[in-house]
Parts: structure tokens; sequence; C-alpha cells
């Protein structure tokens, strides 16, 4: 069953979906552009894409750039004048953000988790947190459709901590929306998990192939320990879907529905082109899956 959210306001958002895969290439996106646009004919819907370092539904994002900001978390700076060379800063951090070398306390950025806790229990307060940017926010309006994109800043390691920006941004700015869509990472790495953690439901996109079976076990076995429910779409059906079919049907895990292997869809697809308007075996899918979200909501 779905876990209906209360909103800041008194609208309550119905269902929070990441569409994920257990590896890239998938079409993931694809369904995720596809199916937030023909929900958005019906019901007020966002889409989120939380694939931040390397973005791509804004390939298929017609709209107007409404606005941009700029994310950023707080790490420790160190202060040379304050700092009486205690070390106590260095056995705190779990991370090893913070090293000694002679009488330097050197910060790493990209392994600080913004914990505050070297700042907070400096006795010196030689370590003050500042702003240090993690990427950028791009808020677009396509039609009936709100698009969110989330991007990181080159050079960044960190991508969890964007991922949740983003999500307390959708939280503040679009709470009630009937439907969000949230274009997960790929893989099962901790960016998938910080995508995918507050999710109502989770639409797993396979392919019928040996990796696409495996990595698919691995996105399942994750999910279930976050303890979402899930579904899954077969993306390029064909004459091996059993491989994914009898996984499934052991798992009790149901199948939306199936894609099929057309050469037309790769061909508009790589000309960065809404499917569902030409490819009528494709509307065919999103109503089948739209219908599903429609009785869980």
């Amino acid at each position: 069953m779905a876990v209906w959210r209360q909103a800041t306001t008194a609208v309550t958002t119905k269902m929070r979906i990441a569409i994920t895969s257990g590896k890239g290439g998938t079409g993931k996106t694809t369904l995720a552009v596809n199916l937030a646009h023909y929900l958005a004919r019906k019901h007020d819907t966002l889409l989120v894409d939380l694939d931040v370092e390397e973005p791509n539904c804004h390939v298929f994002i017609k709209g107007k750039l409404q606005q941009k900001e700029v994310a950023k978390r707080m790490v420790p700076a160190w202060n040379i004048r304050a700092c009486s060379m205690c070390g106590k800063c260095i056995t705190w951090c779990r991370f090893n953000s913070l090293i000694r070398l002679g009488n330097t306390i050197l910060v790493l950025p990209e392994l600080c988790h913004s914990c505050y806790l070297c700042s907070e229990l400096c006795p010196d307060a030689a370590l003050p947190m500042q702003a240090f940017p993690l990427g950028k926010l791009s808020r677009i309006k396509d039609g009936e459709l709100d698009f969110l994109e989330a991007r990181m800043e080159i050079g960044v390691e960190q991508a969890s901590p964007l991922i949740s920006q983003a999500l307390d941004y959708v939280d503040n700015h679009f709470p009630g929306k009937e439907f969000q869509l949230l274009d997960s990472p790929p893989g099962t790495s901790c960016s998938m998990i910080a995508a995918t953690k507050t999710a109502d439901f989770a639409i797993l996109v396979t392919e019928p192939t040996p990796f696409g079976l495996h990595d698919l076990s691995l996105a399942v076995e994750t999910l279930r320990q976050l303890q979402i429910p899930i579904a899954v779409v077969i993306n390029r059906s064909g004459a091996n879907d059993g491989l994914i079919e009898e996984y499934c049907s052991r798992e009790s895990i149901p199948i939306w529905s199936k894609i099929p292997h057309l050469r037309k869809i790769a061909g508009l697809y790589s000309e960065g082109q809404l499917l569902y308007q030409k490819v009528p075996e494709l509307q065919q899918s999103l109503d089948e899956i739209i219908a599903k979200l429609e009785e869980l909501s």
C-alpha cells in the first residue's frame, strides 16, 4: 500500500514515485520523462531529476526556466590564529576529513559530511563552518508539467547531500502535487538510496538480459531493505522476457508493463523527442502504468 505523506500545507501529495534501475542504460529516464508528461495531462505532476552526476531529463524538457539557485553545504574552515593545535578535531572526525600536517590542519571538504561536530566541540572555536557549493537546482515549467533538475558541480564527490537538498526543495515548494516522479540514479549506491528512501513506491526499469536480471535483483534487495513497495517494467521487451518473468514470479513482484524493443523508439530518443505521442505501443504501456498508480493512490 502507498504511504500518504502529509505536506506542510493542507494539501496532501498522493504519491512520491521513484523510477530507478539496477544498471544504467535500461530506459529509466525514457520512462520517467514520458510518464511524467503523459501523467501531467490528467494529474498535477512534478518530475525531479535526481541523477545529479549526469542529469539528462532536460534533453526532453522544452519549457522555460523559472528559477535557478545554488545548493550549498557547510564545511569547516580552519582558523590558524585561533587554533592551539590540540588535535582533538582529528580524533573526533569519523570521516577522516581533517588531517594534521606539521603545524597545519588540512580540511578535506570532499570527505566532510557536514555533521558540525568538529566545529561545535573545538575548544578554540578554530573551525567555523562556511558554505561550500554542491550544485544547482533549476526549476522549469513545460506545459502542465513542473520539472526540477539537480545538477552537481564538477569536482564535488558526494552526490547524496545535493539529492537531499533537492528533496527538501520539493517538500518546501511542491507540497501539494498529486504525483512526484523521481528519476533516480541507477545502481544501488548511496546516491540511489538517498533518492529513493522517501518514496512511497518504486518502479524498477529493467531489460531482459542476464546483466539486467543480475542488477535488477540487487536493486530489489536494496529497496526491500528500505521497505519500499516495488513493481517492474520490462523495457526492450522481446523473446527473452522469460528471464525477468521467472524471477519476478519467484519473488512475487508484479510486472506492470512491457515496452517493446522498437527501432523507432531509439531513433526518436536520439533526437531528444518525447515518444508517447508517436509510439502507440509506448502510450499503451504508460496507460497500464498510470492505471496501476491511480489504484495505489
